[in-house]
């Protein structure tokens, strides 16, 4: 009993620190230290754009005003689950980061499994969860001989070298938002029957490193599941599907199936790996449920528009086409056309028909601290004074 209670404490210091320093509209007293982000574009704070450096407007048009590496008009998820000190700096960004409140390994088209071929070649990223995994072994041992050095010469500057302390990442919360892009690269050339032979290939490798992670100190996993693709704008307009397909809100039934069928795998794993670890908490989260939500009744959150792009071009129920992402300039059918941002993305679910608009990822995370969306459940107003500000 009292070991769960102990855990309990753990989870609910970390959970309550994110609601009160990230998300506007809630306040806590609880504290945490820092978050470990392993993802893709859902997440990735310019990781990404650090490596690649291209990225141009609209994005960013609403929060930072500019493109600051964020696949979205604002903040990603992660943003609104930071800390409040400072957004997470990525990796791969070598100017202006700060590591002090941790890092985002998270990486634009980034996927589970290991990528055969090029960025160039397959459009995946060479940013897999593996060589995110072995970026965070070699930030942890940084952090470490950096200690080791202040220990010998008798100097604490943290402040200074913008990095941790080695102690925190015993401490740290460690989220995945990840294994979206395994599923969708494949659909073209596999379908749904050839995707899903993968899944618990995908799964096996979030579960290992979880384990390995713990290994290294961690004890708070926080596992965000897949969004329902089945409702993305992007794949609404290009995927060959037969209106029998739709459901009675215009999304796939087939890819939304598949995507369940994966979480189901997903979660099951997760169990799995909290009777392996089992003085970690390891935390399924229903994002899937939420952000189908905000497409199925997106007025019944203050938003407008389900599956229609913000950022695109077309009009008509989607406002995408293929040949014309957010932002670029292409000739189609003899004319010059770019694909523009709305006036109006916070009344939108989706960006640009592959992301969350800021607006939305704001109520995602606002939901999944309302304690409804955890597996395990947990009680978190038992442990945290966490009062809604009106």
């Amino acid at each position: 009993m009292k070991e769960a209670m102990g855990n309990a404490w753990e989870f609910c210091v970390f959970l309550a620190v994110l609601t009160a320093t990230a998300v506007a509209g809630y306040e806590t007293n609880c504290s945490f230290p820092a978050i470990f982000n392993f993802g893709d574009s859902n997440t990735d704070t310019g990781g990404f754009w650090a490596a690649f450096p291209a990225q141009r407007p609209p994005h960013g048009m609403t929060y930072f005003k500019k493109p600051v590496g964020r696949y979205t008009d604002g903040r990603v998820i992660v943003d609104f689950l930071g800390l409040g000190l400072a957004f997470l700096s990525p990796y791969l960004k070598s100017i202006g980061s700060d590591y002090r409140n941790g890092a985002n390994f998270a990486s634009m088209a980034s996927t589970v499994r290991r990528p055969h071929g090029s960025l160039i070649d397959t459009g995946i990223s060479p940013f897999s969860l593996a060589i995110q995994f072995n970026q965070f072994k070699q930030f942890k041992v940084m952090v470490d001989e950096q200690e080791q050095e202040q220990e010998q010469h008798h100097s604490y500057n943290h402040g200074n070298t913008k990095l941790p302390p080695k102690n925190i990442f015993g401490k740290a919360l460690y989220t995945f938002y990840i294994g979206q892009n395994d599923f969708i690269f494949d659909l073209a050339s596999l379908g749904i029957s050839g995707v899903n032979q993968s899944l618990p290939e995908v799964v096996a490798q979030i579960t290992k490193t979880i384990k390995d992670i713990y290994l290294l100190g961690g004890r708070t996993f926080f596992i965000l599941n897949l969004a329902p693709i089945g409702c993305y704008p992007s794949f609404l307009a290009k995927l060959s599907h037969n209106t029998s397909d739709l459901d009675q809100f215009g999304c796939l039934k087939s890819y939304n199936n598949a995507v369940a069928d994966y979480n189901n795998i997903l979660k099951d794993a997760l169990r799995q790996t909290r009777q392996d670890i089992k003085d970690a908490n390891v935390v399924y989260v229903d994002t899937h449920s939420i952000i189908l939500e905000l497409f199925q009744h997106p007025t019944s959150h203050g938003l407008k528009y389900g599956t229609k792009v913000c950022c695109g071009y077309g009009g008509g129920d989607y406002n995408f086409k293929k040949e014309l992402f957010c932002g670029d300039t292409n000739v189609l059918n003899g004319q010059t056309v770019t694909a523009e941002a709305c006036e109006d993305p916070y009344n939108y679910v989706s960006w640009d028909g592959f992301h969350l608009t800021d607006a939305a990822n704001k109520v995602t995370v606002q939901a999944i601290f309302s304690g409804s969306y955890f597996d395990p459940p947990f009680p978190l107003h038992n442990f945290c004074d966490i009062n809604p500000i009106g």
